[in-house]
């Protein structure tokens, strides 16, 4: 269960961050800087990368204080990851509904109501996540629309000023996109295959993987 929960989660997770490489790359054209929106989105998830990286390697060092209840501190330390990663691509996607506003109301509209749509599988991974490690059900629900909060939060400063958040848009779905691949790589991934055969767990991740890509092509033509 637990292996394949994690399986689930880790193809949506690289789903989603496919798809926010995308919509970095062919969204605003500007230039800022000399910089490209493909340059600045690859530099983004470049910096996501490492910054994840890094996060993990502090986790690591500090184990003993994250073991909580009867769960690992190792399970502890992916919980925190998870949460923590796609509370961080909300910000992005904050940005990406204040922008759309300030261009056109009714573009502002359907990407809000795209996004909506769009957080109940992330929720859903979040939950494939937390519920095989003993994490119960309304605290889990609790977590899941945490992670979205940073969207409402983020959307009126960049309505407001959106001059200066747009050109950093692609940066910023580039930053989410690389923290979600690797713990969707480095942490779940390994975590399943450790638990279930690895041919099951390869098929059960692009299965999700397409899934999910499916849902982002007709909410919003991301792929």
């Amino acid at each position: 269960m637990l292996g394949a929960s994690n399986a689930v989660a880790a193809g949506m997770m690289m789903s989603a961050s496919f798809g926010l490489l995308v919509q970095g790359c062919g969204g605003i054209e500007s230039v800022l800087g000399g910089w490209s929106s493909t340059q600045r989105t690859a530099g983004g998830s470049i910096v996501g990368l490492f910054f994840i990286l890094g996060a993990k390697l502090i986790l690591e060092k500090h184990e003993d204080a994250m073991a909580f209840g009867n769960m690992s501190s190792l399970s502890a330390k992916k919980l925190v990851l998870v949460v923590f990663v796609m509370t961080l691509h909300s910000f992005s996607e904050g940005v990406g509904i204040g922008v759309s506003f300030a261009g056109n109301n009714d573009l502002g509209v359907f990407i809000s109501l795209s996004l909506a749509v769009h957080n109940v599988p992330e929720g859903l991974a979040v939950a494939l996540v937390m519920i095989p490690r003993g994490v119960g059900v309304l605290d889990t629900a609790l977590w899941a629309v945490f992670t979205s909060l940073p969207q409402p939060l983020m959307a009126v400063p960049a309505f407001r000023f959106v001059d200066h958040f747009e050109p950093l848009l692609p940066v910023g779905l580039g930053f989410a996109a690389g923290a979600m691949l690797v713990v969707a790589v480095v942490e779940l991934l390994p975590d399943a295959i450790k638990d279930t055969n690895p041919a099951l767990v390869l098929s059960i991740t692009a299965v999700s993987f397409g899934i999910m890509g499916m849902i982002q092509w007709e909410i919003n033509g991301v792929i």
